[in-house]
């Protein structure tokens, strides 16, 4: 039931990227460029997933009831470090040059997409060096 469960929430997400135009990385470009052609469409994507994982963490909270008995993480401890505003700022730099994010360059692969192509080999070589390099080993 879990496999299942995973199977059709990354099917789900990967259908939202490429029904929204979220695979294309002229858009995120698009968004980015605040100063220039600027394109909107990814802020009301990203209002539209805010808003579900809103409502869906609510109901959560209210209810106690998980699927497969999984358990949210504690959220008592401070959520912002140096390792998380580093690699966040390192996301959104590659994000910004590159029009792609993991999600999109995954769902990408299905259509073999050069760019994805070439991003996901270089995308797995910065998390091993970033992992062997800095220790990070979460």
């Amino acid at each position: 039931m879990k496999s299942f469960l995973i199977l059709f929430s990354g099917a789900l997400f990967g259908a939202g990227l490429v029904i929204s135009g979220m695979t294309d990385p002229a858009r995120v470009i698009g968004f980015l460029d605040i100063l220039g052609n600027w394109d909107p469409a990814l802020a009301f994507v990203m209002g539209g997933a805010v808003t579900v994982f809103g409502c869906g963490l609510l109901l959560l909270r209210k209810t106690g009831t998980r699927i497969c008995s999984t358990k949210l993480p504690d959220t008592s401890a401070d959520p912002i470090s140096k390792r998380m505003a580093v690699g966040s700022a390192i996301f959104g730099i590659g994000w910004g040059l590159g029009g792609f994010c993991p999600g999109p360059a995954i769902a990408n692969l299905s259509v073999l997409r050069i760019e994805a192509l070439v991003f996901i080999p270089l995308m797995v070589l910065g998390m091993f060096l970033a992992q062997r390099s800095f220790g990070l080993d979460r």
